[in-house]
């Protein structure tokens, strides 16, 4: 029975191991190579003997996570610590990194000299010399630098602007004065080198009103034009905090994207998020403990290298022996990251904290409804936005703070300023689907080219200006066309099929070329490619756009899939290449659905039959194995003369089979149940039993009838209590196993009943 159930389940078990997900390949290249703008930046920490302990450890890797963080390996960093000179044997800074590039080398180099900032004891100063940082800072950032690169100075302080004890300005009673002198001209300074600065003041000390002051002072300017890239103060109230708003600052200042990940003591794993439109990332992990170990896996569940190419990413760690380490990503696969963290026993009581930088870039697609418009017709222009492989973006908080800025320019009148929103109000269908749509109506003193054009900007992406063109048209085309794609939900390889309408109103021929644009090639096609319209034809055309095949997508398809943006066109070749159509297509593609996703049905109805099949066999096995068992047969042991001498009850037997003997057979003959003795009975499923002797084979035993047992004694059956219903009493514990009962019942119990109790 267990055989037979075994093979019935493990049919099954092969039916699951068909579902094992296929592995994924490798990712395609980019169209263009990404760039990383560098930047030119220095640290002031402030060292001042106000600070606590944890202040200063917080310090060190909040300079840490931003210089191991920087994406570019071109940017340049210096960190020094302050204070305030409050005796000639004093100095009111003290330089611990000098400037280096944040390549792979420099940022390991910046991770260790951050180690050196120290807090100072009262007798080494305890004021706050800003004018003296500012100044530093300043000097660092302009001295054999490219002025190219941006300027930007962040200032850590826990307190205010305090000169008091500090010779060097002058008199007691003027420091104070002569100190706010200096710090405005240092900012006037700043501002006249083109450097900006961004405070961070932690604890209940800072005045905010100071550090806005501060902020406000040097160069205004920031990487984009944009609010959130103009230099601010930031505050918070405790050490613990001062890591992620130092992180978040320099985001804004350097025009990257920022996302705080959770907290966790090890061993844990952390998950972070990186977008699709990361082109470069930085996963920053604050261990708090060099002992811990941390081991990073991509959205597929790949375990990734520190260092070199895995899957066509770029992988280089920093800092991996420090507190604080960053794995630098190019062209990571977008999704969520894990971050496992591990660590041996008495190393397991600090959180470890993770965090990513990254910058990206965002394209755009657009389009005008109609592209050859009359004058004084209405078009809609829409704006959609794309990863640089063409993928969309649906995602909202991945272009948070986008500025959209849109022109329509053609001959015969003045530019025209339009405004594409996503708040689904208008032309625009949907809110924050990643499409800004807008209207304008074509002046009628339009005549000639259009041109559309339209400029996205946000912090962290590069910026994108896209345009499109078209011409006013003279009166009636000679040739119209409709297309319809429908929105598609596919897989690799596949095809979405759609109609072109076209309607030719002239008399000669015209040749219409087709294409997909706006997305990298290769990814959609569209056939056929040309269209022969004859005269006066009047109807429809198939049209079929494919997509690419699997290993074109790589680990870019995940279980989310993926939604391509590309744009169908239809361009009349006879007609000086005017353009017909412009029609967005929308194609999410999914990865090709497993052997479960396509015949679920099938397993499932296999599954069923299996277990109907398990559960007939084991009711069959079950019944089998009732109809024989012996348990409840009388057997009846008959002399020659035809007297029944006694009765004895079967039990259950070993493997349906009552085993038993004959004792003392010429003097007081009873039947005992006995292992392995020389008889055994089991039921007919013909009805009545089997007898089985030792070495004399199997005789039927009828339920009217006898069986010769030996030269004076026959077995034969009385009534069966199992098929007559009848229970006989519970036999009491002292019942011995080779008791007899009579015909009459007046006999002792039975021994088969201690069989099956």
């Amino acid at each position: 029975m267990r055989r037979a159930a075994v093979g019935a389940l493990g049919g099954m078990a092969v039916l699951v191991s068909l579902l094992a997900p296929a592995g994924h390949d490798p990712v395609p290249a980019a169209d263009s190579e990404p760039a990383f703008p560098a930047v030119n930046y220095s640290i002031a920490v402030d060292e001042s003997a106000s600070l606590a302990p944890e202040d200063m450890k917080a310090e060190k890797a909040a300079a840490a996570r931003i210089a191991l963080g920087d994406v570019s390996s071109s940017s340049h960093a210096t960190v020094f610590g302050f204070a305030a000179a409050e005796s000639g044997a004093q100095r009111a800074v003290d330089p611990v990194c000098p400037r280096t590039t944040l390549d792979a080398a420099g940022r390991e180099t910046i991770g260790t000299c951050v180690g050196k900032l120290r807090g100072r004891t009262k007798n080494e100063g305890t004021g706050t010399d800003f004018p003296s940082a500012i100044r530093q800072g300043v000097h660092d950032l302009t001295t054999g630098t490219d002025p190219s690169q941006p300027r930007v100075l962040f200032l850590l302080t826990d307190g205010k602007l305090d000169v008091q004890d500090s010779p060097k300005y002058g008199d007691p009673a003027h420091r104070k004065d002569e100190g706010e002198q200096q710090l405005t001209q240092e900012l006037e300074n700043a501002a006249a080198q083109h450097v900006q600065i961004w405070p961070l003041g932690f604890g209940p000390d800072p005045d905010k009103a100071q550090l806005d002051r501060i902020a406000a002072g040097g160069y205004q300017k920031g990487c984009v034009e944009l609010p959130s890239a103009r230099p601010s103060a930031g505050k918070v109230s405790g050490a613990k905090d001062v890591g992620p708003m130092l992180e978040k600052i320099f985001a804004a200042a350097h025009c990257l994207r920022h996302e705080q990940g959770p907290s966790k003591r090890p061993p844990a794993t952390l998950e972070i998020g990186i977008s699709p439109l990361a082109t470069v990332g930085s996963i920053v992990v604050d261990k708090g403990d060099p002992q811990v170990k941390i081991t990073y896996l991509d959205p597929n569940g790949h375990q990734v290298p520190t260092t070199g190419t895995y899957r066509k990413s770029g992988f280089e760690l920093a800092g991996g022996s420090g507190t604080v380490e960053a794995l630098k990503i190019v062209d990571p696969v977008p999704g969520t990251w894990r971050v496992k963290a591990e660590a041996p026993e008495g190393h397991r009581s600090v959180p470890v904290a993770v965090s990513v930088l990254w910058q990206g870039e965002l394209r755009g697609a657009i389009t005008m409804d109609p592209p050859s418009p009359q004058a004084g017709e209405k078009v809609t222009v829409t704006m959609r936005l794309q990863t640089r492989e063409g993928y969309e973006i649906k995602d909202a908080r991945d272009y948070e703070g986008l500025r959209v800025r849109s022109e329509l320019t053609g001959d015969g009148f003045e530019p025209l300023a339009l405004r594409l929103t996503d708040d689904g109000q208008g032309p625009d269908s949907k809110a924050s689907d990643g499409s800004f749509t807008g209207s304008v109506g074509i002046p009628k003193s339009a005549d000639g080219a259009l041109k559309v054009s339209g400029t996205l900007t946000a912090s962290g992406l590069s910026a994108d200006t896209r345009s499109e063109g078209g011409q006013i048209a003279p009166g009636a085309l000679p040739v119209t066309t409709a297309l319809e794609l429908p929105t598609a939900n596919t897989h690799p390889g596949s095809k979405v099929t759609g109609t072109l309408a076209v309607h030719n109103t002239s008399d000669t021929p015209h040749t219409l070329r087709l294409s997909v644009a706006d997305l990298k090639s290769g990814l959609l096609t569209v056939t056929p490619a040309e269209i022969q319209v004859k005269p006066g034809e009047s109807g429809t055309r198939k049209v079929t756009v494919e997509v690419a095949p699997r290993d074109v997508f790589g680990d870019r398809l995940g279980d989310g899939g993926l939604r391509l943006g590309g744009t169908v066109t239809v361009v009349d070749t006879t007609d000086h290449d005017r353009t017909l159509v412009r029609t967005p297509l929308s194609v999410r593609v999914t990865p090709e659905p497993g052997i479960w996703a396509k015949f679920w049905w099938a397993f499932v109805s296999a599954a069923a039959l299996i277990a109907l099949a398990t559960a007939a066999v084991l009711a069959w096995l079950r019944q089998r194995r009732t109809r024989r068992d012996p348990f409840g047969l009388v057997l009846r042991l008959v002399s020659a003369e035809g007297n029944v001498l006694g009765e004895h009850l079967a039990g259950h037997g070993h493997k349906q089979w009552y085993e038993f003997a004959v004792v003392e057979p010429h003097r007081s003959p009873r039947i005992e149940r006995r292992a392995h003795g020389p008889y055994a009975v089991q039921r007919s499923p013909e009805g009545g039993a089997v007898l089985r002797k030792r070495g004399g084979g199997r005789t039927p035993l009828p339920a009217r009838g006898q069986v010769q047992l030996t030269d004076t004694l026959s077995l034969a059956l009385g009534e069966d209590t199992r098929a007559s219903k009848v229970r006989r009493p519970r036999p009491s514990a002292r019942t011995t196993a080779g008791s007899t009962t009579s015909a009459t019942g007046t006999g002792e119990s039975g021994s088969s009943y201690g069989s099956y109790l």
